[in-house]
């Protein structure tokens, strides 16, 4: 019996929202996942979780949550504060990276980052979705958009624009909206994370509003919400890091670029610590070397007239 196994086991299942999903994180069978929960709740005298899609925490297993996340950090708090100031740049480092951004700008910048610090390796894992850094899976997490979590450390790398946009076919069949009250007269393809109910935030008249579009799709992927845009599905808002090609060539148009959505930060978010970890630190004086502020690929649009300045 290992009570800090058991623990750790079920605050990963608890985060991944699913017995597969931990024990893939934990490296570990989906059968031995679910003994460690079981041997748990019997040590414990009570179910911690409710069994059902979507998994859910009882109310005991949601205090016993609470309190085994705080055991975990305080440990890895514990292991970070002994460690040499000095130690040599070494080790595993795990990184969580938007989908999107790997693929289109960051890949390039981080097998350059691997190359110059030989003796790191690099654990690298693409999401679309918000994660959780309490349970220790990563390091660091590459993060765009607002920071949901206070307790966590974002280091700002760069800023980036969004646009509104679509496809020319679909501008063709629907007159380009003047203000932010025609869209009330489009069809949206809503990104899942940042417009879960189909409203879209936007500054008007120096205050921000609210503004609805009509429901076309929504997905939790960027990848996907780009398609749909593609596809002439609606309009859509798009970071500069995933749509700037299209937006370049014209298979994509902006519009009503006096009202874009306020510039987002691309983050690299970290646990807090007595110190900041050196592979820590260097990862983000390279990204913020090679990335550069306003971000690299927002120099052609704003040069172009794609996107005001």
């Amino acid at each position: 019996m290992n009570k800090f196994v058991d623990m750790a086991t079920f605050v990963s299942v608890v985060d991944a929202s699913s017995f597969s999903e931990a024990a893939r994180r934990l490296g570990t069978t989906k059968s031995i996942v679910s003994t460690r929960i079981r041997q748990l709740e019997r040590r414990l005298g009570c179910a911690l979780l409710e069994r059902e899609r979507p998994l859910r925490m009882t109310m005991a297993g949601g205090m016993f949550y609470e309190s085994a996340s705080r055991v975990l950090q305080d440990v890895k708090l514990a292991e970070e504060s002994v460690q040499d100031v000095q130690s040599s740049l070494s080790g595993p480092l795990r990184i969580s990276v938007p989908l999107a951004l790997l693929a289109r700008h960051l890949g390039p910048i981080l097998s350059s980052f691997a190359e110059h610090h030989a003796e790191l390796q690099l654990d690298i894992d693409t999401q679309d979705r918000a994660i959780s850094m309490q349970d220790g899976q990563y390091d660091v997490m590459i993060h765009t958009g607002e920071l949901p979590d206070s307790s966590l450390v974002a280091r700002t790398v760069t800023t980036y624009r969004s646009v509104i946009c679509a496809s020319p076919d679909y501008l063709q069949r629907y007159a380009a909206p003047a203000h932010p009250r025609d869209l009330a007269n489009h069809y949206g393809v809503n990104y899942y994370n940042r417009e879960p109910n189909g409203m879209w935030s936007l500054v008007v008249d120096g205050k921000r509003q609210s503004f609805r579009v009509k429901p076309r799709m929504r997905v939790d992927s960027e990848q996907m919400l780009l398609q749909a845009v593609r596809a002439g599905l609606g309009l859509a808002i798009l970071p500069t890091y995933i749509a700037a090609e299209q937006l370049l060539s014209g298979e994509l148009i902006p519009v009503l670029k006096d009202y874009a959505p306020q510039c987002g930060h691309m983050s690299v978010v970290y646990r807090k610590a007595v110190r900041t970890p050196p592979k820590i630190k260097a990862l983000v004086d390279f990204l913020t070397t090679h990335v550069e502020d306003p971000a690299n690929w927002d120099a052609h649009l704003i040069a172009t007239g794609v996107v005001n300045r």
